[in-house]
């Protein structure tokens, strides 16, 4: 499993470190996980209108359809 955070657990060490980011002795620099930034902002905005733009295209029987499946698998994940 990846390490999520390179902070310090213990309070007190993650003052000091924020101390020193504050005042310039240590570099706040983000963690690199190896993905586009330009990538991920172009699947991000894809992702904003995919849905509504598949609702619009779909009938209002399908629509019906899919809001069925979706609820029996909510309440399928509930149930076990």
């Amino acid at each position: 499993m990846p390490d999520r955070s390179r902070r310090p657990r213990d309070s007190n060490q993650l003052a000091k470190l924020i101390v020193d980011i504050a005042t310039g002795e240590v570099e706040d620099t983000p963690a690199n996980d190896g993905k586009n930034p330009a990538a991920v902002a172009l699947g991000r905005k894809g992702g904003l209108k995919g849905g509504k733009a598949r609702a619009e295209s779909m009938t209002p029987e399908q629509r019906s359809e899919a809001a069925k499946r979706a609820a029996q698998a909510r309440w399928q994940k509930r149930n076990t």
